[in-house]
């Protein structure tokens, strides 16, 4: 029988920014390849340099020494043909910005040679669609195909053709694609469409740089089978595994690379965050059963993702301890947790810092927790520190020099709760995680940061949050997911899960007493989550006309007759709305240009991906309408 074709996917790890590191690993798997016989060998979008490097993209030398690496690549495909991403540099030509022109581009390699599509300008596909949403910035750097269309009088459904490559006695039509052109739906052009269109195509390969959100495999499997159905036509789709961020927010790379038969089903699937050659016959394509994906649930799909985060990311900043400030509420137990569970115990300190207003359950409960991870345990009161700042504030004489006019300062009660949080992390656990040799983490949930319930350089401090793209429901869900399947015992404290919530700075806050936080978890978990995680945001317009249409649970996903339990008038209703938009708009957007890098899970994390700029709250003239409408008639009742 004659041989086909036989395929070898490279899901490899691409460290940003490492060119030299990347293409050693590149040259590995094609020595593995050849030595299986593989015919061809793809690798995933920007291998060789990476792909969220901010504006590394606008060194020169960095570009030089990316074609450098291809050029080893190149040379490697002797005897196999290596499909692969990097950037092409035109440097007769300008981008935009007046910087060299540069292409997110796809290269086949085959004998030593670059093999030309068959409409293009250039030795190498150009990627058509370029994602300027949530954390990606292409047009920031690259120039896209529909502007090199234009530059040349063209349009880019000529210039979008297939590679023609010859192996094994037989010509194949290759359809290269990259990341976003199988995500058309959205665009007002279909370059898989447009491939199709430009003649007969054997078989499609999509490289991806594609960043791991929560059901994204999902929606992928629907829209590249939907597009190897309308071709006919299998379709090969190679990610990448790694961590990759832009400064704020942190991006794990799943991998999830797939093939697709002409039916549409995925017939072959590699496992995420695994670093592995997955080979294929092309000849056996139609005959592979359908890939039965595991229903993971979606809580130990976001363990997984975390877990894999935090040890990529402390690898990548070299650090092998971690300091964590043990309240004995459900965070810092869940952070705790999540960092033990990825260092070893033995490289994981918890302290606990109680003030007078600390309680003996909640100091049991920070023990406890220590007891069951079998971690490193201090406990480093902090009242007399407290008491000691807050004296100085106000015995110390503050003095007008322009007139000699004296003034003393009040300690309210709400700057003492700040005192306390950030005696606890700039001073306590800043040192200790110094002495420690490590870095103290934050523990702040999603709900947290959307509001700024948090203190400045306080207990919004830290090397990274990693649990600030969860919302609270969901650090409940990880707590019990971990004691069940993780670590198979109760190691954060049922007690822990069951107390409510409270950051205990006063008496107000007094957990025995039942007293917690400001908010109400269950309700402003999805209200704050229609503020950021809807695609089309919501606003206190459309939260208004929800509630007066009886429809806000059922629009924002909460539980049936929370609304009407905590809100029992209009005013009290809309009192809680203005209130934490004004936060969220307000002071909490400077909180959170300043809190640490978040490790992103959502569909849209703070940071990169969801930009924002400190305008303060607004009210829309049709809620301003609504809102006096409905004050009004409760004012008639």
């Amino acid at each position: 029988m004659l041989k086909l074709l036989k395929i070898a996917s490279a899901q490899m790890e691409i460290h940003p920014g490492h060119p030299s590191t990347n293409t050693n690993t590149m040259l590995h798997f094609i020595e593995e390849a050849k030595n299986a016989h593989a015919d061809i060998i793809l690798f995933p979008e920007m291998a060789i340099p990476g792909y969220l490097l901010g504006d590394t993209w606008e060194q020169d030398a960095f570009l030089r020494d990316c074609e450098a690496c291809a050029a080893d690549i190149i040379a490697a495909s002797d005897d196999i043909a290596i499909i692969f991403g990097n950037v092409a540099v035109d440097w007769r030509k300008k981008n935009n910005d007046g910087r060299p022109r540069k292409y997110n581009a796809c290269f086949l390699a085959n004998k030593g040679k670059l093999l030309h599509p068959e409409a293009m300008p250039y030795p190498f596909v150009i990627k058509t669609l370029m994602p300027n949403y949530r954390e990606f910035d292409d047009t920031r750097h690259f120039f896209s195909l529909q502007k090199l269309a234009r530059e040349l009088g063209t349009t880019p459904a000529s210039l979008v053709s297939p590679v023609s490559l010859k192996i094994n006695g037989r010509r194949w039509n290759i359809g290269c694609l990259l990341c976003e052109d199988g995500w058309s739906d959205n665009y007002e052009m279909n370059p898989m469409k447009l491939l199709r269109e430009a003649g007969n195509i054997d078989f499609y390969v999509n490289i991806s740089s594609s960043p791991y959100t929560l059901g994204k495999n999902e929606k992928r499997h629907r829209v590249f089978g939907a597009e190897a159905k309308a071709a006919q036509a299998p379709v090969f789709y190679v990610n990448n595994v790694g961590l990759q961020d832009n400064g704020k927010t942190v991006y794990t790379f799943d991998g999830s690379s797939a093939v697709y038969n002409p039916a549409g089903i995925c017939v072959a699937a590699a496992k995420p965050y695994e670093e592995k050659l997955n080979l294929l016959d092309f000849s056996e394509i139609s005959a592979l059963p359908p890939v039965i994906h595991e229903s993971s649930s979606e809580i130990s799909q976001i363990y997984e993702a975390l877990s894999y985060g935090i040890r990529k990311f402390l690898s990548k900043i070299r650090m092998e301890k971690v300091v964590i400030g043990a309240s004995g509420g459900i965070d810092s137990a869940v952070a705790a947790a999540l960092y033990t569970s990825v260092l070893g115990a033995e490289n994981v300190l918890l302290v606990n810092m109680p003030s007078r207003f600390n309680s003996e359950t909640t100091k049991g409960l920070a023990h406890e927790l220590a007891q069951n991870l079998g971690c490193y345990y201090a406990t480093f009161p902090i009242q007399e520190s407290v008491e000691h700042t807050m004296a100085q504030i106000k015995d110390t004489p503050i003095e007008l020099l322009k007139t000699g006019k004296k003034i003393q300062l009040a300690v309210s009660s709400f700057t003492a709760e700040n005192i306390q949080a950030r005696d606890r992390s700039s001073r306590i656990l800043a040192a200790i995680a110094a002495a420690f040799g490590g870095g103290f983490s934050c523990n702040a949930n999603k709900a947290e940061t959307s509001v700024g319930y948090s203190t400045l350089y306080g207990d919004q401090a830290g090397f990274l949050a990693a649990l600030a793209d969860l919302w609270k429901y969901q650090v409940y869900n990880l707590a019990r997911y971990m004691n069940e399947t993780v670590f198979g015992r109760e190691v954060v404290p049922q007690a822990t899960i069951n107390l409510v919530p409270s950051a205990e700075l006063s008496s107000a806050q007094n957990v025995d007493e039942g007293k917690g936080d400001p908010l109400i978890y269950p309700y402003h978990d999805f209200l704050f989550r229609a503020f950021i995680e809807r695609w089309e945001k919501a606003t206190p317009e459309d939260i208004l006309q929800w509630y007066v249409e009886g429809t806000l649970e059922q629009r924002i996903g909460c539980e049936k007759g929370l609304v009407r339990l905590h809100f029992k008038t209009a005013k009290a209703f809309i009192a809680d709305l203005e209130r934490w938009w004004n936060l969220f708009c307000g002071m909490a957007v400077a909180k959170r240009i300043q809190a640490p890098p978040i490790l992103a899970v959502s569909r849209r994390a703070y940071g990169f991906d969801h930009r924002e700029s400190q305008n303060g709250a607004y009210y829309t003239r049709a809620y301003e309408n609504l809102k006096e409408k409905l004050l009004e008639g409760a004012a008639h009742l």
